[in-house]
């Protein structure tokens, strides 16, 4: 049987999802943890060109990151043709809670998403969710992930990429050449990242620059790292790079609009810098970042030379499957009512690809929790047998 390797950090979400599909399916491999091993973790960037994590090696194939639909082709399995009550979109807070709520109503059901915790996995540690004094967004996420791998529902690593109408049904099609058909839909999706918008940002992206602290912060041990953000994300990550790291720089392109509790714990850190009112203008370095230039309001520039960059700037919703389908609005986030429903009747949605003002994970499991209750009346009402 051909090798696997797997090339992970400690606390990496995307890690324990690749280790998590291969056991699934059967595929043995080897777990390597880089962020204990230095050597280890040199030679994972010789091999694949990458200072982020997971790295898969399949005999002499490099998979960067966790790359769903290629793992599919690898090691997936056939989906039988049938016809599901309701698949959900998305694994987050919001569709993990659905799941639950569609299981408990004895519907058929399909979970398909990228990744298991949404935006939630990003988060070092949450303190404002009920039953938990502190708890980390991976730990809370695994105990979503866990309450729903004990009920009759299918959760397909995949990304879907069309959502289109066959008569009274949907059809769901993904980047893995799967075709599901369902009745309903429940859209939670959540957001991606939001780009810094400089030159050259795709050739640093997992090459000093990068979107996910959790995962690639044990490999900037002892290293110069910046910070891009003022809100909530952005000074937890500081804060707790800055227990890594031996320098942070905070870049605030005008001030800081975090949660009072996280500005004072800010402000006992030695090691971090706070550049207000600047923003990153230039990436530079060869095959790594090695430095950023940073302008000021009045245009004035300085260089700064580092190791990475970790991007918390905000997000964008992942709408583009569904643009035509459903009514957005001009934030192209899905315009739902109070009880999820969307503009097509059969589709619903929740959490934070919606225009629910609050982008909070207990709002975003409440409302998948409305989103199923809808859907399971839908489903009552337009197909009675």
């Amino acid at each position: 049987m051909t090798r696997v390797t797997v090339y992970s950090t400690q606390n990496c979400p995307y890690c324990r999802m690749a280790k998590a599909f291969l056991e699934k399916y059967g595929v043995p491999y080897e777990n390597i943890d880089v962020g204990a091993d230095d050597k280890a973790a040199q030679k994972m960037i010789d091999l694949s060109g990458q200072r982020g994590v997971p790295v898969i090696t399949v005999g002499d194939e490099v998979i960067v990151g966790f790359d769903a639909s290629r793992l599919n082709e690898l090691f997936g399995e056939t989906v039988a043709d049938e016809v599901l009550d309701v698949v959900i979109i998305g694994a987050g807070p919001a569709g993990l809670t659905a799941g639950m709520y569609c299981a408990r109503k004895m519907l058929s059901t399909r979970i398909i998403s990228e990744n298991i915790g949404g935006q939630a996995l990003e988060s070092w540690a949450i303190e404002n969710y009920m039953g938990y004094r502190m708890v980390t967004g991976e730990e809370l996420m695994k105990k979503f992930e866990e309450q729903v791998r004990t009920l009759n529902i299918r959760l397909d690593l995949d990304r879907v990429t069309a959502i289109t109408m066959e008569d009274d049904l949907f059809v769901i099609k993904t980047v893995s050449d799967v075709i599901l058909r369902a009745k309903a839909v429940i859209l939670t999706q959540g957001n991606r990242p939001r780009k810094l918008g400089v030159a050259n940002e795709e050739q640093y992206l997992g090459r000093g620059l990068s979107i996910c602290s959790t995962c690639d912060g044990p490999l900037y041990k002892g290293k110069r790292v910046a910070i891009v953000g003022g809100g909530n994300s952005a000074l937890q990550t500081a804060i707790e790079m800055s227990e890594i790291a031996s320098s942070v720089s905070l870049i605030v392109r005008s001030t800081i609009r975090a949660d009072p509790v996280y500005s004072e714990k800010l402000k006992g850190k030695k090691n971090i810098t706070v550049h207000p009112g600047t923003h990153i203008s230039a990436l530079q370095g060869d095959k790594f970042l090695s430095g950023i230039t940073l302008k000021n309001e009045k245009g004035q520039e300085q260089t700064i030379s580092l190791d990475g960059v970790f991007i918390e700037i905000g997000w964008l919703p992942n709408t583009d499957m569904v643009d035509g389908l459903v009514a957005l609005n001009d934030k192209k986030e899905i315009i739902v009512d109070i009880n999820g429903k969307t503009s097509l009747p059969g589709v619903f949605a929740a959490g934070d690809v919606t225009n629910v003002k609050s982008k909070q994970i207990i709002i975003a499991a409440g409302d998948g929790a409305k989103a199923a209750l809808e859907a399971y009346e839908y489903l009552m009402k337009t197909f009675k047998k």
